[in-house]
């Protein structure tokens, strides 16, 4: 354990079973949460949860499918049922399809980055807002959105973008609507991070590093951790006057 920022509060994280997910998580875990992880898949979400009980922290696996309302509205339940409130969410389930130009992009792509990435959150978004401000203190939700999309354009990525754009829409409206309610609602947009997202097809991580340290100002990816540090310091009562913020974390990838 590495600190008590979030001491008792019971944290949900979808997405949680690899990359930044799972290092939210841990981080979360890290600082005295109660950790809810959420997935599609249980094997990844349960190794996730031996992390953090390695470290000496404390997690439960739960399966489900943001892109289904009921799963969805059920996870918030199973949050509350197990540790008796929802203190923090973060909804970072979601898919990447692309690679190809708009004109060559199937329909079921786009359909799929719609369900996963915009629905998804709509609907996590929701049951979490539902559950916050009916209970004493409120909570902090962070949606992770992207720098593509609604900071800066790649080629192949355009459907991803737009579908991460308006996370960051969602994130911006659902903020002004339950701020009042006690309900603080901000994002985080990670640039090329340390996670198969990151590498091109084809490319070894290798090859990703090495086209990086020329393309990115930073000169290198961003870790997982430290985009989870962000997310941390959004959820934190450090940030309480932060509301609707679009946290960039790309190494100056959009500049």
């Amino acid at each position: 354990m590495s600190g008590n920022r979030f001491s008792g509060r019971a944290v949900l994280v979808t997405g949680a079973g690899t990359g930044i997910g799972r290092a939210v998580a841990l981080g979360f875990a890290a600082e005295g949460a109660r950790v809810v992880v959420a997935g599609r898949s249980r094997a990844p979400l349960e190794e996730t949860v031996s992390l953090v009980e390695r470290a000496g922290g404390t997690a439960a696996a739960e399966v489900a499918d943001v892109s289904r309302a009921d799963e969805t509205e059920g996870l918030v339940d199973a949050v509350v049922g197990r540790y008796g409130s929802l203190d923090v969410a973060v909804n970072n389930a979601g898919v990447f399809h692309g690679g190809r130009p708009l004109a060559e992009l199937p329909e079921d792509d786009w359909r799929a980055l719609l369900d996963i990435n915009v629905t998804g959150v709509f609907l996590a978004l929701r049951a979490e807002v539902r559950r916050m401000r009916a209970q004493a203190g409120g909570g902090a939700i962070v949606n992770i959105a992207s720098v593509l999309g609604g900071h800066r354009q790649a080629r192949g990525a355009v459907a991803y973008g737009a579908s991460k754009a308006a996370v960051a829409a969602l994130t911006r409206g659902a903020a002004l609507e339950y701020i009042a309610d006690g309900v603080r609602i901000n994002a985080v947009s990670p640039g090329p991070s340390d996670t198969p997202m990151s590498v091109r097809p084809g490319e070894t991580e290798a090859e990703r590093d090495a086209r990086l340290k020329e393309q990115s100002p930073l000169g290198r990816v961003s870790s997982t951790r430290e985009v989870a540090e962000a997310v941390l310091y959004l959820a934190s009562d450090a940030a309480a006057s932060l509301v609707g913020t679009d946290l960039v974390i790309d190494g100056g990838a959009a500049l």
